[in-house]
């Protein structure tokens, strides 16, 4: 049986995967880093070492996928194969910086009630931004977890190295997934990032935005299933 270590985005847990995970069959074990537990990027990188197995199959999603990244450049030795899911080795794009200076201040002065319209409609596909399962799941996280995750997720990892053209040095399978409709990650740096890595593949969807895992879980079950490395 083949373990996963999950690790989410940014204001997300384990419900993040919660429609993907039982596409994925029976000869996955399922395992949680619990990424909200921590404040700083220092911390990030202890749980997902305290959390994840000495040699992982890390899955993980946006910032997530970001932090697998400077994961298996700090740590080749414990990480098998990567499965990177919307997010670019860049970092942030300069828009997405700007959202987030113009929301910090904003969470700091006044309570958090969860997800805006606005925020939603930056997340989702258009055709998803009427689905409520979807949106009942993201909202649920970001209120459970609240503000101050928000603020300390939002606040270390405004600043992203730009890790393009240190991809070379990741020698395990790595699989990127991501979409054509990503309103934060523009898909010619997944291409780029194809190019940089000495062993992966790149899947790029349509009709999804950057939740790929609540949007299309079925398309990333059977990208997860097809990847070698992956197989029970």
């Amino acid at each position: 049986m083949t373990r996963l270590d999950f690790i989410p985005g940014t204001l997300c847990d384990e419900r993040m995967w919660s429609r993907l995970t039982p596409l994925l069959g029976s000869g996955f074990a399922f395992n949680y880093v619990p990424l909200h537990q921590s404040q700083t990027r220092q911390q990030m990188h202890e749980v997902i070492a305290a959390h994840s197995a000495p040699a992982a199959h890390l899955v993980a999603f946006s910032l997530g996928a970001y932090l697998a990244i400077e994961y298996a450049l700090l740590h080749p030795e414990r990480v098998q194969s990567l499965v990177l899911i919307a997010n670019s080795a860049r970092g942030l794009s300069e828009n997405e910086k700007q959202t987030r200076r113009r929301i910090i201040p904003m969470l700091k002065s006044s309570a958090y009630t969860g997800m805006t319209r606005m925020r939603l409609r930056e997340l989702l596909h258009e055709s998803h931004l009427g689905d409520q399962s979807i949106i009942d799941i993201i909202q649920q996280m970001a209120l459970d977890l609240g503000k101050d995750v928000l603020l300390a997720q939002f606040t270390a990892s405004m600043e992203r190295p730009d890790l393009m053209e240190r991809l070379a040095e990741i020698k395990c399978p790595v699989l990127i997934v991501g979409a054509a409709g990503d309103q934060l990650v523009d898909p010619a740096d997944l291409r780029e990032m194809q190019r940089h890595l000495p062993d992966a593949r790149l899947n790029i969807h349509d009709g999804t935005g950057h939740m790929i895992p609540l949007e299309a879980p079925q398309a990333l079950a059977a990208d997860m299933l097809a990847f070698q490395p992956l197989k029970p």
